[in-house]
């Protein structure tokens, strides 16, 4: 069976964010990875209720840490693409993989810097002059499309 792309949220801060993250996931059939600790109080019962009706379609898999994530990730094989305001390359010049990991900071902090220098590629989406950082969903949302996109994997 062919790998899929996946989404990953390092220490994610607000539910709601979490919740429309796996909503999509689930229409998109991308796993989620979120990486401990979260900002809110976990449980599959408020992630089910911040996803709505989708929470259960979602395919989650929780990490104790960073480490941990990044150990099976590095087993897989799979490349490491970090979504970033401060990164220099820009998504529309990315070539995405299939079975890329694209991994999204906690809203207030984005990531350490040790676990932005594991990632392979740093990507920002470019916004219009005098705009700083998008909602983490809205650019999930982006990121997931276009490599989607690229690799021709939209569902059908």
């Amino acid at each position: 069976m062919a790998r899929v792309m996946r989404i990953a949220l390092y220490q994610p801060e607000i539910a709601g964010n979490v919740g429309a993250i796996l909503r999509l996931a689930a229409c998109f059939a991308v796993p989620v990875d979120i990486i401990l600790p979260t900002g809110f109080a976990f449980s599959d019962a408020r992630l089910k209720r911040a996803a709505m009706d989708y929470g259960a379609s979602a395919d989650v898999t929780r990490h104790a840490n960073f480490a941990a994530f990044d150990a099976e990730r590095r087993a897989q094989g799979r490349r490491l693409l970090l979504m970033s305001a401060h990164a220099s390359q820009r998504l529309p010049d990315v070539e995405f993989r299939a079975d890329d990991v694209l991994l999204m900071g906690s809203e207030s902090a984005g990531v350490p810097v040790e676990v932005r220098d594991i990632a392979d590629i740093r990507i920002r989406i470019p916004m219009a002059e005098g705009f700083r950082s998008l909602n983490i969903a809205v650019s999930t949302g982006i990121a997931v499309a276009e490599a989607l996109r690229q690799t021709g994997k939209f569902p059908q």
